[in-house]
This record gives structure tokens, C-alpha cells and sequence, in this order.
């Protein structure tokens, strides 16, 4: 068996928690491994965002462009097509995008109650 099978199931909860992430709000690395139930999986997730089908996650599109490293930064190369393309996504939300960083105390998703208890299911 090889190991993107034995990983996938991850992948559907990381995948999931992202959905979660609003519109003009963004999360870390680590902050979706913990609340998808994959605490210390900071890396995975990453991975996992790399790994989306084209088609979305079950017919549903998953806003990666919403996930940042935990200083706040972009984490593709600045300038690269994928910064770009990111970069752009989430100024398209009213994310305030300098030098490749993002404000995390005006802009990082902090999932109230309800959402852990009743969006969550890790």
C-alpha cells in the first residue's frame, strides 16, 4: 500500500477544516493540523494543499490560498506564480497582502465556540 493512501484519510480532515476557514480570514499551518485533530501536522497540511484535486474536495472547492505559515508570511517564494496567484486570492477578500505578509492579529480566523462544536468533527 502506498503511503498517499495511508495519508489520505488526513487529507479529507485537513481538507474539510479549510472549507471552515471565512471568507476575508486566513490560518496557519499548525492552527488547521490542531483543529483538524492532527496536532504537531503543521507539514501535512501543506502537503495536503498541494494534493487537491483539480475538481475541489467532494464537488466543493478548498480556499488553500487562506492558509499561511505561522509569522504570518506567504510561504511560496515571493514573486513566484504561486505567491502571485495567492497574493491575489486573498486581496480579492480584503486580506491586506505587504511584502508577502499578513497581519494575524486583524486577519486570523478564530473559530468561536459554535464552529469547534458543531463545523469541527475531529
Amino acid at each position: 500500500m502506498s503511503n498517499t493512501k495511508l495519508i489520505k484519510p488526513h487529507y479529507d480532515q485537513i481538507w474539510q477544516t479549510v472549507q471552515l476557514i471565512p471568507t476575508g480570514k486566513v490560518a496557519c499551518y499548525g492552527q488547521i493540523a490542531d483543529l483538524a485533530g492532527l496536532p504537531g501536522r503543521a507539514r501535512l497540511v501543506g502537503k495536503s494543499l498541494g494534493q487537491i484535486p483539480n475538481s475541489g474536495w467532494q464537488g466543493k472547492l478548498v480556499p488553500w490560498h487562506r492558509v499561511i505559515n505561522s509569522q504570518g508570511k506567504i510561504s511560496f517564494p515571493i514573486n513566484s506564480p504561486f505567491f502571485l496567484t495567492q497574493k491575489e486570492l486573498l486581496q480579492d477578500e480584503d486580506i491586506v497582502v505587504i511584502g508577502g505578509k499578513i497581519k494575524l492579529k486583524d486577519f486570523q480566523w478564530q473559530p468561536d465556540f459554535n464552529e469547534l462544536l458543531f463545523s469541527l468533527k475531529f
